[in-house]
C-alpha cells in the first residue's frame, strides 16, 4: 500500500518547474489530476502523451484491476490531438477522466451495470458529462458500477490486493484512479458508494453538498439521496473535478484556512461496529487536527432525535429504488440478479405512510443538525467505513457509517490517515455544515498537511 504512494511522490518531486524531462514521459500517469492540469495549461506537457501513458498503464493491469466497461481509446486520442492543437478549453483541458458506467454519454455505452442495457447508445450526455467536455476534459471510458448503482459486487478487483473489494458502486472509478490508470473519475453516492470505495482504495473521495451537482442524465436509485461527485489522489483533484461538474469554479481554488475551526469527532450510534482499525485511525485524525483546531477537538453525540437517520435511509433508499426500476422490474425481472430483484421487493413492501413519515423526518433532522453546526461546531471527524476493505466474496462493504450523512446530504470528503492489519488503507471522512463545500476542502487540505506521514500528506 505505502509502495505505491511513495511512487506517486517520487514523480512529483522529480518535475522541473518548467519543462519535463524526456525520460520522464512514460511516467505522466502518476501526475495528480491537478498537477497535470496546471502542466497542460502551460503547454509542458501534452494531452497525448498523458493519455497514451493512461492507456499504458491500463494495458498492463486492467487484466487484474478490471476498472472499465469500455474504452473510446480512439475518439479519446482525437480528441487529445485537437486539444494539444487549439486553444485552451477549460479547467480539465487535457485532462484523461474516468465516467461511471451509471452517467450517459453519447459516444459509448451506458449500460448502468446491468445485462438489460448491454446495448445502450444514449442519445445524449449526462449534464455532469457534457460539462467535463466543456471544460477540455477527455472522456477515456466508462468505468464500472454494480448493478444499478446497487450493493452486488461487480468483477472489479481493489489495487492493492486484488482478493479484496475495491467498494461500491463506484468499484471502477476509485479502483482506476487508486491504479494510477486515469487521474480523475466520476462518482455517484446514494448511500456510501463514494466515501467507502475512497477509504478502501486509499485515495481522495469527494461527495459535495446535496444537489450541488445536476442528476440529469444519470440513472436514478434514490432521487432523494442520489449525489453527484469526484474522486482523485488529492484533495485539488476532487475540487476540480466537483468544480467543474457544478459550474461552481471557485472551488478549484482551495484557500487556506482564515480562522480555527470548531473541529469535533462524532463516532455516531454505529460506533460500536467500528474494526480497531478505524478507531485508530479516527484517533489519529483527532490528533493531527489538534494542530489547527479552534482550542481542543472535541466529542460531540447526535441527538437522541437522530439515532434513527441509519434506518430512515435505508428505508427511503429501498422505497425509492421500487419505483426507479420499476420498468425494469416488469419488462426484465429475469435479467435481474436475486439481490436487486429482492430489494425492489423490499421497497415495494414499505407503505407509502411509512415513507412519507421518513421524508418529513429526514427535513427535521436537517433543520437538528444545521443547528448543531451553528452552536456546536464547524468540521466533524467520523468514520468513512467500517475497517479495511472485505474480501471480494464477501460483498462490497457496508455503507453504515455513510448512510446518515448522505440522508442530511452534507458534504463529505474521505481522506486517507493510516493502514490496517493487513496493510490495505483506512480512511476517515470530514463533513460540513450543508453548502459549506468550500471550507470543508480548505479544512480537509489542513488536516491532510497535518498528518504524521508525509506520504500522505500528498493528498494536500
Amino acid at each position: 500500500f505505502f509502495s505505491s504512494r511513495r511512487r506517486h511522490t517520487r514523480y512529483i518531486g522529480d518535475w522541473s518547474s518548467d519543462v519535463c524531462s524526456s525520460d520522464l514521459m512514460k511516467d505522466l500517469e502518476s501526475l495528480s489530476a491537478f498537477q497535470a492540469a496546471k502542466k497542460l495549461a502551460k503547454r509542458e506537457i501534452k494531452a497525448t502523451d498523458l493519455l497514451l501513458a493512461c492507456l499504458d498503464q491500463i494495458g498492463q493491469r486492467e487484466n487484474i484491476v478490471k476498472a472499465w466497461v469500455s474504452l473510446g481509446k480512439e475518439s479519446a486520442l482525437a480528441r487529445a490531438k485537437a486539444l494539444d492543437k487549439g486553444a485552451i478549453k477549460g479547467l480539465l483541458h487535457g485532462l484523461p477522466i474516468g465516467i461511471k458506467d451509471l452517467f450517459d454519454t453519447h459516444d459509448l455505452p451506458t449500460s448502468y451495470g446491468s445485462p438489460i442495457y448491454a446495448n445502450n447508445y444514449p442519445r445524449t450526455d449526462a449534464v455532469s458529462v457534457a460539462l467535463i467536455r466543456q471544460a477540455g476534459g477527455i472522456i477515456l471510458g466508462k468505468t464500472v458500477t454494480t448493478e444499478f448503482a446497487s450493493f452486488k459486487s461487480s468483477l472489479t478487483t481493489n489495487p492493492h490486493h486484488s482478493e479484496h473489494s475495491p467498494g461500491g458502486s463506484s468499484s471502477g472509478s476509485a479502483a482506476a484512479v487508486a491504479d494510477y490508470m486515469v487521474p480523475l473519475a466520476t462518482g455517484s453516492q446514494t448511500a456510501g458508494s463514494i466515501i467507502r470505495p475512497a477509504s478502501f482504495c486509499g485515495i481522495v473521495g469527494y461527495k459535495p453538498s446535496f444537489g450541488k451537482i445536476s442528476v440529469a442524465g444519470v440513472k436514478s436509485l434514490a432521487p432523494t439521496l442520489d449525489t453527484l461527485g469526484s474522486f482523485g489522489r488529492c484533495i485539488e483533484d476532487v475540487a476540480l473535478g466537483v468544480a467543474v461538474m457544478s459550474g461552481d469554479h471557485e472551488l478549484a481554488n482551495i484557500v487556506d484556512l482564515h480562522n480555527k475551526p470548531r473541529v469535533a469527532v462524532l463516532k455516531t450510534p454505529e460506533w460500536q461496529y467500528a474494526s480497531p482499525d478505524t478507531r485508530g485511525a479516527i484517533a489519529l485524525a483527532r490528533f493531527s487536527a489538534e494542530t489547527f483546531a479552534k482550542g481542543k477537538v472535541s466529542d460531540i453525540d447526535l441527538p437522541a432525535e437522530l439515532h434513527q437517520l441509519t434506518q430512515i435511509q435505508t428505508r427511503i433508499m429501498l422505497s425509492e429504488m421500487s419505483r426507479s426500476l420499476a420498468f425494469e422490474r416488469m419488462q426484465y425481472s429475469k435479467k435481474l440478479s436475486n439481490l436487486v430483484a429482492s430489494q425492489i421487493d423490499q421497497g415495494a413492501a414499505i407503505e407509502y405512510k411509512q415513507y412519507k413519515l421518513d421524508l418529513d423526518q429526514a427535513i427535521t433532522a436537517r433543520k437538528m443538525m444545521q443547528n448543531l453546526f451553528d452552536e456546536n461546531v464547524d468540521l466533524i471527524i467520523a468514520p468513512s467505513a467500517i475497517g479495511e476493505a472485505p474480501l471480494a466474496k464477501e460483498g462490497t462493504g457496508d455503507p453504515l457509517f455513510c448512510r446518515s450523512w448522505t440522508l442530511l446530504g452534507l458534504p463529505c470528503i474521505n481522506l486517507n490517515v493510516s493502514s490496517g492489519h493487513n496493510g490495505l488503507p483506512i480512511g476517515v471522512q470530514l463533513i460540513a455544515a450543508y453548502g459549506k463545500d468550500q471550507f470543508l476542502l480548505s479544512a480537509a487540505r489542513a488536516l491532510a498537511l497535518a498528518l504524521p506521514d508525509p506520504v500522505l500528506r500528498d493528498q494536500a
